[in-house]
Parts: structure tokens; sequence; C-alpha cells
């Protein structure tokens, strides 16, 4: 256009603007969408793991916070532990999983699968190729692109339901599969309501003999061709199988891009509560009404916690270890008709009234995820004790590693202290008279515990040489007891909890006896070396001592990472290792000294020692729950700073929103509870006392919606990845020179204000009087 043109056009319109001829129009405000925070948790995060090296052990968890039933896509065989595994090539279902982790592998397992063509039922001719290009996985859904079929496939969950969508090519051999697995197994198929039901039992251990999980699966298509199959892998025209394996599949035709929908629930009660599942949680709700529900149900409990920072990456860390935290323990009770909430126990086969959860070991969870319910979901924490006095009643015993019924893993007796911890940061609404009773009885017998199908007593039901424990004060080394130097540290630990509890319920006289008990620790202490060491029945040391040699008188872990297990008593720690300066000393050695190890009691090297060795922290051993506290301790010697600096060394360098991004397995919630609490700028180290050791604020600022409806604001002025040092902190405009805070002023909200530098500031909370409670600590808080 002639550039005299457009300006005496410009020029006009100007004119008639001017005299109000011609307005031009409103501006509007404008505000960006609301980021979604759930979409920045990476459900891959943890994924590239392997039996020998774990990277979290996670797999891609689809479904709503607790939700009794996940979903997961499928590239391992039938009854791998490790069902999804980022290096893998090919998916060959997508299954209703229950599992914890890898290592106690899963239970109550079905999949379901779409293939074009040719019909392939065997597990590893049927699948697929795919690439990460081509899938998207989010909390809330799963979506992937089955190249060898050409069709994609969706999942979206609800609590015990879960919605299908796969899209088709053009086909006159269009298959889904229901594959109802090993184990005991029974499919269904009634074309005239266009569905499919039955049962699986497949499970790992901790079931009774009526353990059951039934389902129904309702297509949105009629089928054309149906098919069961038995054991041997024997199609037939059958409408109904029952065998050690069973399936099902439907055909029909189908036009270019056409989506099929199926709708599936379960229930552990029976067909019948399945089907009310299914009415209940997804009803006439289409695919995408059920997805943006599972993202509310996300978006809502994210909400609670906003993180403004610069740093995406961190972000991204940040809601992706968020997203772990808050998957377990598993609801395992349901809705029944009447409205009232009812459970299948998998500790004696009955449907009882009342709550339940499961999946999970109080031995990883018990040291910040439990802690974090407690200050944040008080309501939640309630239910769930509850859920353990239905487990106490239901079987005799308090449940330590879960799923779903009792399992035989770790030790301790771990679960006293989230139980205390509950009660005694105000969580009220569950019988704690009968938690009380259930703690002690852990702490006085080991006689009637749980036996598995052979008959063996489950030794990690209660404490196991708990007689031996109660007469000397140390589990001996020398009576066939493994790991006995690492129970009776766990067991002062519980000791303390219990008797913090007593105190609070007016049993004054077990509160002394358990208090007393809670110094056992001192037991175990070997002035000669400075580190905690397995002691013979006798009171002799346990010989040969290798303070590098993983397993024998420890878990999973060494002597240089057992002897920080004194939660309850870090001053009286400091002083058997000879004071402040040679307990900083002696912290300091765990980061310079080489990642050597001695394996033998394990006869290879454990998947835990590997990455502790690569990870090129000296001993430190952050993939593994022991010694994920000890950074903290500086804060009770009068060095902060240097937990500052580890802490931040830590959530920099060993976790990431990628498919590597743990230092070793997650652990149903507790590697991620450790980097939420940390990213915060805080941590709780010792059980029950409702106080939480500052470490470093790793962003700008967040607000944490609190249970009392307050917000608590945290800022930290000047925060980069250089400036990891406490300057100074303000709680609400008044100075705070404390290495601690407390449930009560968090929850209280307000304003939590740092100020952070690029060097230390040795002065800030280097005092005795500054320190976090202990213990052998003199003074009020005692």
């Amino acid at each position: 256009m002639n550039k005299r043109l457009v300006n005496a056009l410009r020029g006009a319109v100007a004119l008639l603007i001017t005299t109000g001829l011609c307005l031009p129009p409103p501006i509007l405000a404008q505000s960006a969408p609301k980021e979604a925070l759930v979409d920045l948790a990476n459900p891959l995060m943890g994924t590239d793991s392997s039996h020998g090296l774990s990277y979290g052990n996670t797999y891609p968890a689809v479904a709503v916070p607790w939700g009794m039933n996940f979903w997961t896509p499928v590239t391992g065989k039938m009854g791998d532990g490790w069902g999804y595994t980022y290096d893998a090539e090919k998916i060959n279902g997508i299954k209703q999983t229950h599992q914890p982790s890898p290592w106690m592998n899963d239970y109550a397992v079905f999949a379901l699968f779409a293939e074009t063509g040719a019909l392939k039922i065997d597990q590893e001719e049927r699948a697929s190729w795919f690439s990460h290009k081509a899938e998207e996985a989010r909390p809330y859904k799963y979506k992937v692109y089955l190249a060898d079929y050409d069709v994609t496939a969706e999942v979206a969950p609800t609590n015990r339901a879960a919605q299908f969508r796969f899209t088709f090519p053009k086909s006159d051999d269009a298959h889904i599969i229901l594959d109802a697995q090993n184990g005991g197994s029974s499919v269904t198929i009634d074309p005239a309501r266009r569905r499919i039901t039955g049962y699986v039992r497949n499970n790992h251990g901790g079931v009774p003999e009526n353990f059951k999980n039934y389902f129904v699966a309702e297509f949105d298509k009629a089928f054309e061709v149906t098919r069961t199959w038995d054991s041997n892998g024997q199609l037939g025209a059958a409408l109904s199988r029952e065998d050690g394996r069973t399936g099902a599949v439907v055909s029909f035709k189908t036009s270019d891009g056409e989506q099929v929908g199926v709708k599936v629930a379960s229930s552990f009660i029976s067909l019948e509560q399945a089907e009310r599942n299914l009415a209940s949680e997804i009803g006439r709700d289409g695919y995408d009404a059920t997805e943006a529900k599972a993202k509310a149900a996300w978006e809502r409990e994210f909400r609670k916690i906003e993180v403004s920072d610069p740093s995406i990456d961190n972000r991204r860390v940040f809601y992706s270890a968020l997203y772990r935290m808050l998957q377990f323990p598993r609801t395992f009770h349901e809705i029944d008709a009447a409205g009232k909430t009812v459970h299948y126990s998998p500790y004696d086969g009955k449907v009882h009234d009342g709550p339940l959860f499961t999946d999970n070991g109080f031995w990883d969870t018990w040291r910040a995820v439990f802690p974090w319910f407690a200050l944040v979901y008080p309501e939640l924490d309630s239910q769930i004790m509850q859920g353990l006095v239905n487990t106490y009643k239901e079987s005799g015993w308090l449940p330590e590693w879960a799923s779903p019924g009792h399992r035989d893993v770790m030790i301790g007796s771990n679960s006293a202290n989230l139980i205390a911890d509950a009660y005694l940061n105000g969580v009220r609404g569950f019988d704690v008279e009968t938690l009380y009773e259930a703690m002690v009885k852990n702490a006085t017998t080991s006689q009637g515990r749980p036996t598995d199908k052979r008959g063996r007593t489950l030794t990690a039901v209660g404490r196991e040489g708990v007689e031996l424990y109660n007469q000397l004060g140390y589990v001996p080394y020398d009576v066939g007891i493994n790991e006995s130097a690492a129970r009776t540290l766990e067991y002062a630990t519980a000791d303390f909890s219990l008797s913090r509890l007593a105190a609070a319920l007016g049993k004054t006289e077990d509160a002394k006896k358990y208090a007393a008990q809670a110094q056992n620790y001192r037991k175990l202490y070997d002035a000669e070396s400075g580190w905690m060491r397995g002691r013979n029945k006798d009171g002799s040391w346990m010989k040969p001592f290798n303070p590098y040699a993983w397993g024998d008188a420890f878990t999973e872990g060494n002597s240089m990472h057992y002897s920080w297990s004194v939660m309850q008593d870090v001053q009286g720690l400091i002083d058997l290792m000879g004071g402040d300066r040679k307990f900083v000393e002696r912290l300091d050695s765990i980061f310079t000294l080489p990642p050597l190890f001695e394996n033998s009691y394990y006869g290879s090297v454990i998947h835990e020692t590997r990455e502790m060795q690569v990870v090129n922290m000296g001993q430190y051993a952050h993939g593994n729950q022991p010694i994920q506290h000890m950074i903290y301790l500086y804060d009770w010697a009068g060095a902060p700073w240097k937990a500052q600096k580890h802490v931040r060394d830590v959530m920099t360098k060993l976790y990431s929103a990628t498919p590597d991004g743990y230092p070793g397995d997650e652990d149903n919630g507790q590697t991620s509870a450790w980097y939420v609490f940390s990213a915060l700028g805080f941590y709780p180290v010792t059980p029950t006392v409702g106080e939480y050791a500052i470490g470093s604020p790793l962003f700008q600022k967040v607000s944490v919606k609190m249970p009392t409806g307050k917000t608590l604001t945290i800022e930290a002025a000047n925060n980069s990845a250089a400036n990891v040092y406490i300057q100074s902190v303000s709680f609400n405009g008044k100075k705070h020179d404390k290495t601690w805070l407390t449930r009560e002023a968090l929850q209280g909200g307000g304003t939590l204000h740092f100020v952070m530098g690029p060097t230390p500031n040795k002065a800030w909370g280097a005092t005795k009087a500054a320190a976090p409670f202990s213990m052998s600590a003199p003074g009020e808080r005692k």
C-alpha cells in the first residue's frame, strides 16, 4: 500500500477518535490462565531403574491421591516387580496395580490392551513398540500410541475405578483384551450388557485364603465376537472361564478414528460392590469428565503448597516429589449400599466397618511422610490411625509392613513412632488407648505373632528379640537374630515415642520405664572405634568389626550410617562422641571418607551399596532411609551452616524430575518427603516433639495452606543456587535465632522470612540454647 495513503488513513482515524466520532474498543483486563501445578509433576521420575541400580524404582502411577487402585503401563513380564522400566521398548498392557515397590511386588492385577489384525493373547507376542515421544504420563492420565496396531490407549482414574479410551484405525479386526493374569482368576462375558466381570487372586503374600479382587468392565460398543482363554492359552467361545490364568477378548469392526470406551471398577468385597463402585465413582461420566475430576483432585492437594521461584526445574522436582508423597498408604476401604465405610480385611478375611489403609513400610515412612500428615493432613492421619486400630483388632498386631496384610519385611517397631507422633501433634478422632495397648504388646512379647502360609513366624511383626532386649537393654549379636544393632537402635527410638505417649495419657510409671529404655542406644556405643557396634549376649563386642561392612549387625547399611539413629537424644550422642567439635568432625567424615564397602553378609553388592558408591558423596547413602536425617544433626552441635550446605547439595545433585531422578528407592513417599520438607527449609528429625530442624530453603517463596485455615508463607530473600547459607531468620517479624521451628507455630501461619547469602553466618543458631529438642538437653524442653 502507498505510504502516503497509510499515513493519511492513520491521521483520519486519529481525528475521529479525538472528536469522539469513533471510539477505540475498550481494553479488557486479561489474566493469564492459572498454571496447573499438577502438570509440573512427572510420573516418569524414577522409572529408569533396575534390580541392580535404583533411581527410584517407581512406575507411572495413574491414580487419585491415596487411591485404592492405581493404573500403570506394563513393559515387563507378568508377575515381575519391575512392571514398567523407562528403557523398555514395548508395552503389553495397562494394568490395575497395588504395588508399593518392586521388592514387595503386586497383587490384585488385571490388564487391558487393544489390538488390530490377527489376535495375539500371549503377553510377549502381543507387546507393541512404543516411544516416549508418543507417550503422555500425568498423575491423572496416561496416554500412549501402540505403534504395531495404530491404536492410541488412554486411562484416567477414580479412587476405585477408571475409564479407558482406545482410538482405533479402520479395521475389521479390532480387539480389546482383558488379561486376568495368573494366580487364579475368572472371567465372564455378558454380550447383552457389554460387560466383562470376574475376579483375580494374584498376590505375593499378606492375604487370607478367601482373598479375591472382583472387577467389572463395561464397554460402550457392542461386541461382534467374544472369546475367553484358559491357563494353556487356548481360546474358545465359552463366555466364562475359571482357571489358574484366564482372560477375555471382545472384537468388533471400527471406523478410522473411532473411540471405544471402557469403564472399569473393582472391589475386594464382592462383584456387587465393584458394580457399586463403578456406579458411584463414574456413573454416566464420559472419559473427559473422569480425567477432569482426577486432575482436579490432584490440583486441590497441590494448591495447598504454591511455590514461586524462577527455577522451573526445581519446581518440577518439588511437585513430582509431592505427587509420590500423596499416594501411600493406599485406601483399602469402600462405601457400601448404605453409604457406610467398610473394608475387607486382609488379616482375617472378613468384612468390617470402618477405614483401613495399606501398602506401607513404616521403617521408611515414619521419618517424614507421617510427620507431614500430622502437620498438613491431620484428618487423614486420624483416619489412618483408626485403620491401625482396625488392623490390631483383626490381627492382634500392629502392621510394620502391610501389603495388603502383614508381610515379613524389614525390622523395627516403627508403628510406635507414627502413632505417638500423630497424637502428640494434636491428631484426634481415633482410639488411642487401643493403639497404646498394641504398642505395649509390641514392646513386651514376641509370642503369638502371625505366621505365613508355611507356618513360619513373621519376625517383622512386633519386635524380634524383644525379651532379650528387655533383659539386657540390647538385642545380642550372637543369638541368631540378624541385624541386631539396628534393631536395638530402632527399638530405643520406639521406646522414646512410647514414653512420650504414656506421659500424655497419664501413665506415669510406663512413661518412666520407656524413657529409660530410650537410652539403650548407649549400650551399643563403642568408645574405641567411635561407632555403634553389635554386642554379644555376655557383653563383649562382636568381632571382627568393620565400620564399612554392610548388613550383619545393621540393616541395608553399615555402622557409619546407623550410628546416627539416636533421633530422640542427639545431645546424648554428642556427649558420647566427645562434644560438639568431635561430633561435627565425625559428621564431616561421612562426606570425606571414600565410598568403601564390604558386602560379604549379602553375598553380593546390593543396590543400596552401589547407589552410595556412585554419587561421590563419600559414605553418605541418601538412597536409603537410615541416614537421611543425619545432615540435620549439625543443628544440635553448633554448626547449622554445614547442614545448610549439605542439604542443598543433596537436593541439587541427587534429585531431578527425570527418569533417573532419585538417588535410590523412592519407598512409599519417604525419599520424596525428605525433599518436600527440605525444600521448604526444615525437617522432622525427632518423633513426637513437634519440632523441625532448619536446613536451607530452596525456593524464593512458598505458601502453605495449613489445616487451621491459616497460611504459612516462607520467604527466602536473595535465594539462589549460590546463596545457600542463612544470614538471618525472622518469624512474623520477630527475630528467630533457633535452629528449629514448632508445629504450633507453622500451623498458626504467618511469614517465615529467611535472608540467604553466599557465605556462612557461623554465629546464627550456634549456641546450645538454639539447638532442637534432646532427651539429654537441659531446660524446660527436656
